[in-house]
């Protein structure tokens, strides 16, 4: 039986106060467009295709300090990108090296740019993604396994390169909530998706990506009501500068008991790191 989403204690009264923060009129807004439009344009314009070129099967023989080249290429860019979106971001502990399966809370589509500027993974989308511009190409780029919604074929698909991955010590990264959420709680974890990783024999690491200090910014940074890619894009463009942490946890050891001691052990970690 699945429980009920539960709440990230503390951070009620900070949504409260967000809320009523953002209801007062941005007058900042129109100025930080006239500032970031023409950086997001050479960032993407001038700084993508050099990126690209550099990601290559020779730049993934290359290490630098540990790291593979293409991926630290990746890191950069990614970083550049949250800089532009006023995001300043900050590593709380390590990511695990090698072969495993990195499990985060789901707010919006700028998770996967925020963990990418900290380690680089394949991550586990939907296929709708692979549409979003610019998104949609760097996530195939970047290694993304599309998954169909409702397709039982494509999920077992999915599962299989999953393991094929791991085994090869490579990282996943997937959103066991399975969707993203409006940031006032991180929602059931869904156990089928950490199968792989119990076949591969790989820890799962769970994440913890808090937007504002203390969090206190997920249902703004959140998709809003009716909100589609394109209009939450352009709102986040105008947002105030604010931190973005990622807290890479206590890794949780693949259990041949089952999964759903993993999937309930990483969202307990991450709920915890949640209302610290």
């Amino acid at each position: 039986m699945q429980r009920a989403p539960v709440g990230f204690g503390r951070m009620r009264p900070m949504h409260a106060s967000t809320s009523a923060s953002s209801s007062a009129p941005d007058r900042l807004r129109p100025l930080r467009y006239v500032l970031r439009t023409p950086l997001l344009l050479v960032h993407v314009l001038v700084a993508l295709p050099v990126t690209l070129l550099l990601i290559n099967p020779l730049t993934a023989r290359w290490r630098l300090r540990g790291e593979r080249m293409d991926h630290r290429v990746i890191r950069l860019w990614s970083a550049g990108l949250l800089r532009i979106f006023g995001l300043r971001t900050r590593r709380i502990g390590t990511p695990l090296p090698g072969a495993a399966l990195f499990v985060a809370n789901h707010v919006t589509w700028i998770d996967i740019t925020l963990m990418h500027s900290q380690r680089v993974v394949g991550f586990v989308a939907k296929d709708e993604i692979s549409r979003w511009p610019l998104i949609g190409w760097l996530a195939r780029r970047g290694g993304t396994i599309y998954h169909r919604r409702g397709d039982t074929g494509s999920l077992s698909g999915v599962m299989e390169q999953m393991v094929a991955r791991m085994q090869g010590g490579a990282a996943v990264g997937v959103f066991p909530e399975g969707r993203t959420r409006d940031g006032s709680a991180v929602g059931v974890f869904h156990a089928r998706i950490f199968q792989p990783a119990v076949l591969a024999a790989v820890p799962a690491q769970p994440v913890a990506l808090k937007y504002g200090r203390g969090g206190s910014a997920q249902t703004v940074v959140a998709f809003q009501p009716g909100e589609n890619f394109l209009q939450n894009f352009l709102r986040l463009l105008g947002e105030p500068v604010r931190d973005a942490e990622v807290h890479f946890l206590a890794p949780v050891a693949a259990s041949e008991d089952g999964r759903r001691r993993m999937a309930e052990s990483c969202r307990a970690r991450i709920v915890e790191a949640m209302e610290a």
